[in-house]
């Protein structure tokens, strides 16, 4: 498949480099690297998403900066890694099943899409949305039981004094780390209870993975055809300027692209993140007894909180989350697939 970014005629005199299919790229070099590449992006990203999961099973708006300064007096900066390592020994798996559903999707579908004669712009944001979809579907087969657990971790400390009322929901087991949180999930609930909110997590992700996909192929098309077209402006002979931009103007499209791609998809999957994540570590309370809330319960609880805003608890550190883990990413992702291509000799 060939998709470049710099082929359309309104930006023909930008020659950025050629997008890397699936066939050009040395495997174990892939995972191996991508592994560590976004291990450490992870790491950098963790606090801004216990931020935000406490935001959004508080029951009363707690701003970033309160929220902030309560885990840093109460439970040290340890508080903002709660979870971490299990966290993190999912997104190794995770990972692996989402580059490949994502690049053997993006290839397939914009091969068949170029041959039903599709424009190359219009095929590249139809096998990029395909790729988000199937990318997201396969990776939360690992991520929501590792979702589950290290979002327990995150919020079960903050059951101090100071915060407890706003968590009436959250379980009263105390859990010592991921292997003994894994255990008494599957103990107490079994293997649903490790899986709530599968269902929900894929109504999130896989329709967010299909639109941040799909805008940022867009956006960057349109990135550089108006960097192509103001070029052509200052061509005095109204002739190919033949530019080809260096390493730092091509990463800066890509953060932008990916920062744009990100606002649109952390507003339109916004409340059904917050319903997932509070379906996912709440209890509801039945004839005594702790009982998982359903997907009516928490909305009618989200409701009664706050009205349709209280679906918006977390917003900020969601946008500033997926803004800076996507602007990570894709620029991280694009250096991992050069890295790791295959010589020519190889193809």
């Amino acid at each position: 498949m060939s998709l470049g970014a710099a082929e359309d005629d309104s930006a023909s005199e930008i020659h950025i480099p050629a997008d890397i299919d699936w066939h050009m790229l040395d495997k174990s070099k892939f995972f191996f690297l991508g592994a560590a590449l976004f291990s450490g992006v992870s790491g950098a990203l963790y606090p801004v998403v216990v931020l935000k999961t406490r935001q959004q099973v508080s029951s009363t708006p707690i701003s970033c900066f309160t929220m902030s300064v309560g885990i840093m007096r109460h439970e040290g900066f340890r508080g903002f890694y709660r979870g971490f390592g299990t966290s993190l020994m999912g997104t190794i798996p995770a990972r692996a099943l989402y580059m490949t559903a994502l690049e053997v999707t993006k290839s397939n579908v914009g091969t068949v899409t170029l041959k039903l004669g599709y424009s190359d712009t219009t095929a590249m944001a139809i096998a990029n949305a395909a790729a988000g979809l199937s990318s997201a579907m396969a990776a939360q087969l690992v991520w929501t039981p590792i979702d589950v657990v290290s979002q327990r971790l995150m919020v079960q400390s903050t059951c101090h004094d100071s915060v407890k009322n706003n968590l009436p929901g959250v379980s009263s087991y105390k859990y010592r780390n991921g292997i003994d949180a894994f255990q008494k999930i599957a103990y107490s609930d079994g293997m649903r209870g490790l899986y709530r909110g599968f269902g929900i997590s894929i109504l999130t992700y896989a329709p967010s993975n299909a639109v941040w996909w799909a805008s940022y192929s867009v956006a960057h098309r349109l990135i550089w055809g108006g960097f192509g077209c103001y070029l052509g402006k200052k061509d005095d002979c109204g002739g190919s300027t033949g530019f080809r931009p260096d390493s730092r103007a091509t990463v800066a499209v890509q953060g932008l692209s990916a920062a744009m791609a990100s606002g649109v998809s952390a507003l339109i999957t916004m409340p059904l993140d917050t319903i997932k994540t509070r379906l996912q570590v709440l209890d509801g309370e039945e004839n005594g007894q702790r009982r998982p809330l359903t997907i009516v319960q928490t909305v009618r609880n989200l409701v009664k909180e706050g009205g349709f805003a209280a679906c918006y608890r977390g917003l900020g550190p969601r946008w500033a989350s997926m803004a800076m883990s996507a602007t990570t990413m894709i620029t991280t992702y694009e250096f991992l697939k050069r890295l790791s291509t295959k010589t020519r000799d190889s193809f």
